[in-house]
C-alpha cells in the first residue's frame, strides 16, 4: 500500500464537506445519508490503517514546498489508534446528529464545518513535524468555532468569542515558540527532535520556546489557566459537538504536549515538575467546579477539564521518573483513550435529555430518566468509568497514573509528592461525587411534576450511537491485559524512544486500595457536602440544587476580559499618544531651529484674518502635520509590512 494513503483520512472528509453541503441544499435526507456514509468510510479507512500498523507496517509521507517547510505525515501505533478513536467519535456523533439536529437551523453549515474539523483533527494526529501540526491545528480551531456557535444565541456567541480568542492567541504564541525552537534546533521534525536536543549542550535555551509552544497546545487542551473556554463552550454547543470538543479536540492539544515531553524534554525534571504542577491545579480545579455546577453539560465540561489534569499529571510523571516511567506512559495513553470514549457516551446521553426537555438545569430535569432503562444503563457505564470504579476502563488508567506517583515517592522519599498523591485521590473522589450527583438527579430522584409524554425519547440510530461505546467501557475494564495493555503497547513508542516491558497486576490489593480511597472520599463529599450544603429545602419540603459558586471568581470576567478589552487598549493608546506627541514636538522644534519654518497656523479658521491663508495653504499645513505624526508612520509601516509578507509568501509558494 502506497504511503499516499495517509492523505485519505485527512482530506476525504475535508473535500467531501462541500459535497455534503450542496446535497443538503436539495435534500436533507440525502445529506444525512451521505454524512453517515462518510463517517463510516472514515472509520473503515482508519481501521484498515490500524490493521496494517499492527502487522508491523509504518507509513511516512512528506510533501515538500508548502510554505517553505512542507507537510510531513507518519502513521505509527499511537497515531493509528487515535485516528481510529477520532473517526469512531465522528461516526457516532454524525449518526446521533440526524435525530438531535432535526429541529435545528443551519444544519448544512453544521455538517460542512464538522467534516472540515474532522479532517483537520486527524491531520494533527498524523502529523510528523510541528509545522504540519500547527497548520492543521489552526484549521481545526477556526472550523470548530462554528460548532460552538451553532445556536447563534447570545450565550453561544459569547462562548464562541471566548473560544476563538483563546484559540487565536494560543496559536500565535505557539507559532512564536516554533520559530524559536526551529532556530535553536534546526528542525521541527518529530523523528529528528530528540537527536537534535541530545546534541545540544544547554537545554535551558529550549525552556522559553517550549513554554510558548505549551501555551498554544495547553489552550486547546483546557489546561489551567487557559481553561476558560471549556466550561462555557460545552453547555451552549450541540451535544454531538460537545462530545467532539471534549473527547477529541482537547486530545489534539495533549498530542502536542506529548511530543514536547517525549522528544524535547525527555526525562527533564524541571519540565516534569512544571507539567505536574499545572496538571494538579487543572485536575483539582475542574473537579471542584464540577461539584458546584448545577447544569448537566457544564458539569461534564468541568469534568473534562479535570480529566485533562489527570492526563497532564501522567505526562509530568513521565519527565520525573526518568527511565522508569513506563507506568506513567501507559497511564497517560490509556486515560486519553478512556476519557474520549467516556465523554462520547456521557455527552450523547446529555444530548438525549436536552433534545426531549430543552433544559439542562438539574432541578428541571431530575427524575426524567427514571423509566428509561437503556439511557440509565448507558449513563451509568460512563459514570462508573470516569469515577475509576473497578472493572471499568477508567479504573485501569487511573490506577496506572496513581502507581506512577507512588513509585516516584518511593524513589524520592515523599515530601511534596505525598501531597500530590492525596490531591490525586481527592480529585478522583470529587469525580465520583459529582457523577453520583448527576446520576441520582436524573435517574433516581422523583420529578417535581410529571413530565409531558413525548412518545419515543430516542430512535434506534441514537440508541446504537450511545449503546455501543457504552458497552465498550466495561469490556475494556474486564479484560485489561489483552485490550488496555495491547492499546498501551501500541502507543508507548510514540511517547518514549526506548520503551521497556511492563508487568502489571491490575487488581492487586494495592491498586484496589487506591480506588477504594477515592470512592470513599466521593461518598463522603456527596452525602456530607452536596446533599447538605449544595441542596436547600424549600417551603414545600422539597430540596433543590443551588449554585453557590461565587460569580466574581469567573477567571474570564475577573482577569482576561478586563485585561484584553480595557487595560491593553488603554496602555496601547497611551503609548501611541505619547509617541505621537513626541514626534510632533520634534517636528515643531526642527521647524523653529534648523529648518526655520514659520509655525503651523491655528486650525480654527476664526483665529486669523480672511485671506491670510488660502484653503490650499491650510490643506498643505494639515497634510504636513499628519505626515509628521507617528500614527501616519505606523500606517505606512503596516502597509509596507503587508506588501513584504505577501511578496515572501509568493516567493515561498513559487520555489
Amino acid at each position: 500500500m502506497s504511503d499516499f494513503v495517509l492523505l485519505v483520512p485527512v482530506f476525504l472528509p475535508m473535500l467531501s464537506a462541500a459535497a455534503v453541503y450542496l446535497v443538503g441544499r436539495r435534500s436533507k435526507k440525502a445529506r444525512d445519508i451521505l454524512a453517515d456514509i462518510l463517517g463510516i468510510g472514515e472509520f473503515a479507512v482508519c481501521a484498515l490503517l490500524l490493521a496494517y500498523v499492527c502487522a508491523g507496517r509504518v507509513f511516512s509521507l512528506e510533501i515538500p514546498g508548502v510554505c517553505g517547510y512542507g507537510l510531513s505525515f507518519k502513521l505509527d501505533g499511537f497515531r493509528a489508534l487515535y485516528a481510529l478513536i477520532a473517526a469512531l467519535m465522528w461516526m457516532m456523533t454524525t449518526v446521533f446528529s440526524r435525530e438531535y439536529l432535526a429541529h435545528y437551523r443551519n444544519r448544512n453549515r453544521y455538517y460542512l464545518f464538522t467534516l472540515l474539523t474532522c479532517g483537520a483533527t486527524v491531520g494533527v494526529f498524523l502529523s510528523n513535524d510541528f509545522f504540519t501540526t500547527f497548520v492543521f491545528f489552526e484549521i481545526m480551531s477556526f472550523t470548530s468555532y462554528v460548532m460552538v456557535v451553532q445556536d447563534e444565541k447570545p450565550g453561544a456567541m459569547r462562548a464562541g468569542e471566548t473560544y476563538i480568542s483563546v484559540a487565536v492567541i494560543g496559536g500565535m504564541v505557539m507559532l512564536m515558540g516554533l520559530f524559536l525552537m526551529e532556530s535553536r534546533l534546526g528542525t521541527l521534525n518529530f523523528d529528528r527532535l530528540h537527536e537534535a536536543v541530545t546534541a545540544k549542550a544547554d537545554l535551558k535555551e529550549l525552556y522559553l520556546p517550549g513554554a510558548l509552544i505549551l501555551f498554544g497546545f495547553g489552550a486547546k487542551a483546557g489546561m489551567f489557566p487557559l481553561h476558560i473556554w471549556l466550561p462555557k463552550a460545552h453547555p451552549v454547543a450541540p451535544a454531538p459537538a460537545s462530545a467532539l470538543l471534549s473527547g477529541v479536540l482537547t486530545k489534539a492539544g495533549i498530542f502536542g504536549v506529548l511530543v514536547l515531553t517525549g522528544r524535547v524534554f525527555l526525562r527533564d525534571e524541571i519540565w516534569g515538575n512544571a507539567l505536574l504542577a499545572l496538571g494538579v491545579i487543572t485536575m483539582l480545579l475542574g473537579a471542584v467546579l464540577a461539584v458546584f455546577s448545577v447544569d448537566l453539560k457544564r458539569t461534564l465540561a468541568c469534568s473534562s477539564m479535570s480529566q485533562i489534569g489527570f492526563i497532564l499529571v501522567g505526562i509530568g510523571m513521565q519527565g520525573l521518573l526518568g527511565e522508569e516511567n513506563m507506568l506513567a506512559v501507559w497511564g497517560t495513553g490509556l486515560h486519553m483513550l478512556s476519557h474520549s470514549l467516556i465523554k462520547l457516551v456521557l455527552f450523547l446521553c446529555a444530548g438525549v435529555v436536552y433534545m426531549n426537555l430543552h433544559k439542562l438545569d438539574l432541578n428541571s430535569i431530575r427524575g426524567w430518566g427514571r423509566d428509561k432503562p437503556l439511557l440509565n444503563v448507558c449513563f451509568l457505564m460512563g459514570a462508573l468509568g470516569i469515577a475509576g470504579f473497578p472493572l471499568w476502563n477508567g479504573y485501569v488508567s487511573k490506577t496506572l497514573l496513581h502507581e506512577s506517583i507512588v513509585e516516584y515517592i518511593g524513589l524520592t522519599g515523599g515530601g511534596i509528592y505525598r501531597a500530590v498523591e492525596w490531591l490525586f485521590l481527592l480529585s478522583g473522589g470529587l469525580t465520583a461525587a459529582y457523577m453520583t450527583k448527576l446520576y441520582v438527579a436524573v435517574f433516581v430522584e422523583k420529578p417535581d411534576k410529571p413530565f409531558p409524554q413525548t412518545g419515543r425519547y430516542m430512535g434506534l440510530d441514537s440508541a446504537l450511537a450511545i449503546g455501543l461505546p457504552a458497552l465498550a467501557l466495561p469490556v475494556l475494564g474486564l479484560f485489561p491485559s489483552p485490550l488496555m495493555g495491547g492499546a498501551a503497547r501500541l502507543m508507548q513508542d510514540f511517547m518514549v524512544p526506548d520503551p521497556q516491558e511492563v508487568s502489571i497486576r491490575w487488581f492487586s490489593l494495592t491498586n484496589l486500595r487506591g480506588a477504594a480511597i477515592s470512592l470513599a472520599i466521593g461518598a463522603a463529599v456527596y452525602f456530607l457536602f452536596i446533599r447538605t450544603v449544595l441542596m436547600r429545602r424549600e417551603d414545600g419540603g422539597r430540596k433543590r440544587y443551588v449554585d453557590v459558586w461565587p460569580q466574581w471568581l469567573d477567571l474570564e470576567t475577573l482577569v482576561y476580559r478586563p485585561l484584553l478589552e480595557k487595560a491593553l487598549p488603554f496602555l496601547a493608546a497611551l503609548v501611541c499618544r505619547v509617541l505621537d506627541n513626541l514626534t510632533d514636538w520634534a517636528v515643531a522644534a526642527l521647524n523653529r531651529t534648523l529648518l526655520r519654518r514659520k509655525p503651523i497656523p491655528p486650525r480654527n479658521d476664526g483665529d486669523y484674518e480672511p485671506g491670510d491663508f488660502t484653503p490650499h495653504v491650510r490643506q498643505s499645513y494639515t497634510v504636513m502635520r499628519i505626515s509628521g505624526s507617528i500614527s501616519f508612520c505606523l500606517l505606512l509601516f503596516g502597509i509596507g509590512l503587508c506588501l513584504a509578507m505577501g511578496y515572501l509568501i509568493f516567493i515561498l509558494l513559487t520555489r
